[in-house]
C-alpha cells in the first residue's frame, strides 16, 4: 500500500517534523560484551531479537535463520551498532525495517542503516514530522530509490516460520504533540510465542491496541515512562517478560512498580545493557548483558 504522499516527499525531499527528545548516552558495550558476535547466521535456528543499549531510545533487531528485521534505529550514532553487529553476523540484508513513528530517537539511525545494509521493506506510519535526522532518512531512501509503505491499516507478513502483524494507528489526529500515538505496535508470532513491540504508544494509542492479545515479551512502550492507563495494558496483554529501552532518569518507578505487582520479569537497557531474547518455539529465554 504505497502512497502518494510519500512519493511527493521523497522526490520533492521535503522536511518531516520530529518532536525529540536529550539522552543520556551510556557508551556501547565493547566487542568482547556484545551479544552473539562470535556466532554466525547458520546457528540461529529460532528467534533471536537483540534489544540495543543506545539510552533513551529505540534499536531492535530480529533474526532467524534466513531473515533479518529492524525495529526502529536509535539516534543518529547509534546506526554504528547495529551495522557492526549484524555484519559481524554475517548479514547484508534486511528484510523489513519497520519504524515505528519518526522521533530522532527511532528513525535517527535509520539514514546510515538504510545506506549501510541492503534493505528490501521499510514501514512507517502514515505521518509527517520534521528534523534533520527525517531529512537524512529521506535522502537515504532516494539515494537507495527506496519508496516506504505508509501505514493506514494493519499488514500481516510471514518470515521464516514467524508471523508478523504491524497494527497501524486508527486516528488521522491525536491532539497537540501527538507524535507518540502514531506508533505502529508489531506483534511477532513465533511457535507457540508472542512478542508485542508498543513503540512509543501512549494513552491514546495503548486503547486501540488494548485487544491485541496475549503475549510472553512486551517491549514497554515509551521507555517505560508514566502512562495512565499501563496497568490496564499490562492486564489485557499479560507477558511474562518485559524489556524497556530507556535511561535511569526516563525509567518511571510507577511502571515498575506496576509490572512488579503482576510478577512480570522485566528488565532495562539502563541497567542491563544489552538485552537477548532467544525463541525456540515453545520455550523462551531472555538473557541481560550485565545484572540480574
Amino acid at each position: 500500500m504505497f502512497t502518494r504522499k510519500i512519493a511527493a516527499l521523497i522526490s520533492a525531499a521535503l522536511m518531516l517534523t520530529v518532536v525529540g527528545c536529550d539522552k543520556n548516552e551510556p557508551p556501547p558495550p565493547p566487542p568482547s560484551e556484545s551479544v552473539g558476535t562470535a556466532a554466525p547466521p547458520a546457528e540461529v535456528t529460532g528467534l533471536e531479537v537483540t534489544f540495543f543499549d543506545v539510552g533513551k531510545a529505540d534499536a531492535m533487531v530480529l533474526l532467524s535463520e534466513n531473515s533479518t528485521v529492524i525495529i526502529d534505529c536509535g539516534e543518529k550514532g547509534d546506526a554504528k551498532q547495529i551495522v557492526k553487529f549484524l555484519e559481524e553476523r554475517g548479514r547484508d540484508t534486511v528484510d523489513y525495517l519497520i519504524l515505528t513513528h519518526y522521533d530522532k530517537d527511532h528513525v535517527g539511525g535509520a539514514g546510515k542503516v538504510i545506506r549501510s545494509l541492503d534493505v528490501k521493506n521499510v514501514l512507517g506510519p502514515d505521518h509527517e514530522q520534521q528534523s534533520d535526522e527525517v531529512d537524512k532518512y529521506i535522502a537515504a531512501l532516494n539515494e537507495k530509490e527506496l519508496t516506504p509503505q505508509l501505514l493506514t491499516e494493519d499488514i500481516s507478513f510471514t518470515l521464516d516460520g514467524m508471523d508478523f502483524t504491524v497494527d497501524a494507528p486508527d486516528k488521522t489526529n491525536y491532539g497537540v504533540n501527538d507524535d507518540n500515538d502514531f506508533s505502529l505496535v508489531t506483534k511477532v508470532v513465533h511457535g507457540e510465542n508472542t512478542l508485542i513491540f508498543a513503540g512509543d504508544a501512549m494513552e491514546q494509542r495503548l486503547n486501540e491496541v488494548m485487544g491485541i492479545g496475549d503475549c510472553d515479551l512486551l517491549k514497554v512502550p515509551y521507555h517505560g515512562r508514566k502512562l495512565a492507563n499501563f496497568g490496564d495494558f499490562l492486564d489485557a496483554v499479560t507477558p511474562e517478560y518485559a524489556v524497556v529501552c530507556t535511561s535511569k532518569e526516563e525509567f518511571a518507578g510507577t511502571i515498575q512498580k506496576q509490572m512488579i505487582k503482576r510478577d512480570i520479569t522485566y528488565f532495562s537497557t539502563c541497567f542491563n545493557g544489552r538485552i537477548t531474547a532467544v525463541s525456540d518455539g515453545k520455550s523462551l529465554t531472555v538473557t541481560p548483558e550485565k545484572g540480574v
